[in-house]
């Protein structure tokens, strides 16, 4: 044990150079970057034999630190130094040292094997139905304790400007990943670390724990489709399959574990593309795979876009176009046991022509992946990156309406049963809304309410949750002109739908930046809702009438018990995860409608 431990220290020592020799720099850089920088004559844009005069260390400090920051902040380290090396046609004078000092390490001799045992939050959305409440028994944290809350330990991610995915809790370890590539396993307790490995590209699903032969494996995705199977005792690897091909596939929700089986769902970033004229927007189709959780191999694959893709017209500069395209699956699947089914969401079209499962519920088989019903919420929502660009520079081609609303569904339908015994499923989409549906009538909608305005990057974003009476619906929208109008958080009731409770936001005053948007996914306890902001807050909310309970200011530098350089920032994407007595909460986002980066996960305990 001792020599494997050394093994590990001295491999993050050496910047687990492993991943970044087996990148391949050139197939990235026609991904990410040949569009706006091969044969460039952009302003701003140089081309490569400029670039290629540069050391790959000053390529790095443009991607890392300087104006290609935002660009590159969802490859990973090992992606961006791949890139470097490629661009630059040179190594690097030597791998840096990673700053995590041994002392970080859990003691070798008391080190525990991993284990199901005792309170837990395993995957994204605790339950197979998605509901992220969390009983008192699992909690063991009071709604009176709540206001009293302290930090316990602070953890930093080396090198990153946002925070990692949601804190997974299983077996007294906390599982999580981060952008730049790395997976953690800690104590939950103490925060020191189990064991750590770095995988090819940015990690943003939650992992999802389940039995193997031998022991426990730990599953997720990262951001170049991939699926990851890895020993939950040691980080070793068990198998790794690309779930597809497509330009700039993604798998961002988590992978759903029933029955030995992992559900998975496909995404991409591709729409972005589409503001580029020289961009050959677009080929991605969203889809969900069903993988034996044993072997990594696939048992079926569905398309959200089930028409073939296929050239259509050329753009205003003669850039072949393609279509149709989209539909992503940005949300972890929800589980229907009664029904043998599985839920899903859907994004929009990225490019014409529009179809029919875009923007969508979606329930499959969970034995064949056959689509049992849809229920389209919005038609014709064709979105991209050119969407974006208003007045002539937009390119009707493939943005054909400019007010296309990118209405998607990434938040996870949530099944819920009634005191009546009668089951619904809940859906809410980016333009606001929320609605009931019934499973028993082909997603017939039961009731729908307007939980707060909408936008490309607002309304209900990462995550509603429910209790046995209530669905939490926070809101993301943001009013860059009057701050204090941004999106809130709402209560209705589960049986009509109708607002219980709203609470606004408390004013902004002198607070900078102040975005209090509230996109991060909520997470619910016996009394209490807990919801953060993009400006780095996250309050407490009673679920009886929506009084805040709790406002916890993130931003701030933090020292940290690894010894990396940290600080919190805004909140977005994971919520916070709560196990015996202990609330996990990663701070710092710098991607999309991002304001304050930070690169933190902080444990706090009532003290």
């Amino acid at each position: 044990m001792k020599r494997f431990l050394s093994f590990v220290f001295l491999s993050l020592l050496l910047g687990l150079s492993g991943p970044v020799c087996a990148q391949d720099g050139s197939a990235l850089y026609q991904k990410y970057c040949a569009t706006c920088h091969q044969n460039a004559t952009d302003q701003g844009a140089p081309s490569r034999d400029v670039i290629a005069k540069m050391s790959p260390e000053q390529i790095l400090e443009v991607l890392e630190k300087g104006p290609m920051k935002a660009q590159a902040a969802e490859r990973s380290r090992a992606q961006r130094r791949a890139l470097a090396e490629y661009l630059s046609g040179k190594p690097f004078g030597g791998d840096p040292l990673n700053v995590i000092p041994k002392s970080a390490f859990c003691n070798a001799g008391g080190k525990a094997q991993a284990s199901l045992d005792g309170p837990a939050w395993n995957g994204w959305g605790v339950t197979l139905t998605n509901s992220r409440f969390v009983p008192a028994e699992t909690a063991r944290l009071a709604a009176q304790d709540v206001p009293h809350l302290q930090l316990k330990w602070a953890f930093g991610y080396p090198g990153a400007s946002s925070g990692g995915t949601e804190p997974v809790v299983v077996g007294g370890r906390l599982y999580v990943g981060d952008a730049e590539g790395d997976l953690y396993a800690l104590d939950a307790q103490t925060g020191c670390i189990y064991w750590t490995t770095e995988v090819e590209a940015g990690i943003r699903s939650a992992v999802t724990i389940g039995k193997r032969a031998g022991g426990l494996a730990a599953y997720f995705g990262d951001q170049a489709a991939n699926m990851y199977a890895v020993d939950a005792d040691s980080g070793k690897t068990l198998w790794k399959v690309k779930v597809d091909d497509a330009s700039r596939a993604a798998i961002t929700g988590a992978p759903m574990l029933y029955e030995g089986i992992l559900y998975v769902p496909i995404s991409s970033r591709e729409e972005g593309g589409g503001g580029d004229p020289k961009y050959a927007c677009c080929t991605f189709r969203g889809s969900v795979a069903a993988l034996n959780a044993a072997t990594g191999k696939q048992i079926w694959k569905t398309y959200t876009v089930t028409e073939t893709n296929e050239a259509t017209q050329e753009n205003r500069i003669g850039t072949q176009l393609y279509g149709p395209a989209g539909g992503a699956v940005w949300n972890t699947p929800t589980i229907d046991v009664k029904r043998s089914v599985l839920y899903v969401g859907t994004g929009n079209n990225y490019s014409p022509p529009a179809t029919s499962a875009t923007d969508s519920v979606i329930a499959l088989d969970l034995k064949s992946g056959k689509k049992k019903w849809v229920h389209q919420f919005t038609s014709g929502d064709v979105w991209n990156g050119s969407c974006l660009i208003g007045g002539e520079k937009r390119e009707p081609a493939v943005c054909p309406e400019a007010d296309a609303p990118d209405a998607d569904f990434a938040s996870s339908p949530v099944l819920v049963k009634l005191p009546s015994g009668r089951e619904i499923l809940l859906v809410a989409n980016k333009a606001g809304m929320t609605w009931a549906l019934d499973p028993d009538r082909q997603g017939k909608t039961i009731w729908a309410q307007n939980a707060g305005k909408g936008s490309i990057q607002g309304g209900v974003l990462w995550g509603f949750g429910v209790d046995a009476e209530k669905i939490y619906v926070p809101n993301g929208f943001f009013d860059q002109a009057n701050p204090d109008a941004s999106g809130d958080i709402a209560a209705l009731a589960l049986s009509n739908g109708h607002v219980v409770w709203r609470t606004p936001n408390p004013p902004c005053a002198d607070r900078k930046p102040c975005k209090p948007s509230h996109t991060a996914a909520v997470t619910i306890m016996p009394g209490v809702v807990f919801s953060g902001t993009m400006d780095g807050h996250l309050y407490a909310y009673s679920t009886e009438d929506g009084k805040i309970l709790l406002d916890l200011d993130t931003v701030r530098d933090y020292p940290t018990l690894n010894g990396v350089k940290a600080k919190g920032g805004s909140l977005s994407n994971s919520g916070p995860t709560i196990v015996n007595g202990t609330l996990y909460l990663n701070s710092g986002y710098s991607h999309h409608g991002g304001v304050i980066p930070g690169n933190v996960l902080l444990a706090f305990s009532a003290q």
